[in-house]
């Protein structure tokens, strides 16, 4: 993990999960930056693009919260996905106050691309790890996020 001569985190730190886990999504968020930006892609236009495909037209309000992106961040996104073709922007037909995105086929084509990025990313990142491994941590990731982002009643 560290080079000989690099500046090593204290052990406490080091065996922290919460540390070991800001520091590894550190590197991970680094690493699907890069990827897309080799593509010519930000992980927004990934997040709107996927969600489009695998629930069809929405909303811009639905693809932000469906994405995890912020309103403003979703124009932005949805304005650059539309200048080059991959979404359709047009009024709802049953509430001419919003829009209704929709993934056109060159959208579909560039969300493959994406995935073929993204999922070389996952192999770079997991690559020590065996095959077994990372179906384990992939499974405790969810089920971490799926505790903390479950609704309290």
């Amino acid at each position: 993990m560290h080079h000989i001569g690099e500046q090593e985190p204290p052990a406490r730190l080091r065996t922290t999960p919460s540390w070991l886990l800001t520091q590894t999504a550190a590197h991970a968020s680094r690493l699907v930056g890069d990827s897309f930006a080799g593509v010519g892609a930000r992980g927004y236009h990934y997040r709107v693009l996927a969600t489009l495909d695998e629930f069809g037209p929405a909303s811009q309000a639905d693809l932000g919260r469906r994405g995890g992106i912020d309103r403003s961040d979703v124009v932005a996104t949805v304005n650059e996905l539309t200048a080059r073709d991959l979404v359709v922007r047009a009024p709802d037909p049953t509430d001419r106050r919003r829009n209704v995105i929709t993934l056109t086929a060159a959208g579909r084509t560039e969300l493959h691309r994406m995935g073929q990025a993204l999922a070389e990313v996952q192999e770079t990142l997991l690559a020590p790890l065996t095959s077994t491994e990372r179906e384990q941590l992939t499974r405790l990731l969810g089920k971490l996020l799926d505790h903390h982002t479950r609704p309290r009643r």
